[in-house]
């Protein structure tokens, strides 16, 4: 029978993480933010409506949203493609 004491200290050996995200993934947030709250505002005007039927305004307000979702998910696809374009050229 072998011991997993050698193994388990294999596993934990990894590089030490502290649980706190790295700069890099908060600049990633900070990017993204503009789509993550877009997204909050769509779910937001959609669970108003999950139990009744949605009205003209509901509707509205769902299609706003929606639209800013589209637009922000633009504007973040158009921004990251600039930058890797940009980058890239040398």
């Amino acid at each position: 029978m072998k011991s997993i004491a050698a193994l388990q200290a294999a596993v934990t050996a990894a590089a030490p993480f502290d649980g706190e995200p790295s700069n890099a993934e908060l600049d990633a947030i900070d990017r993204e933010m503009p789509l993550i709250l877009a997204d909050v505002a769509l779910l937001d005007a959609q669970i108003m409506t999950i139990d009744r039927t949605p009205t003209e305004l509901d509707q509205r307000r769902i299609r706003r949203a929606h639209r800013r979702v589209l637009a922000a998910r633009r504007d973040l696809t158009n921004r990251t493609t600039t930058a890797t374009v940009s980058g890239g050229a040398a």
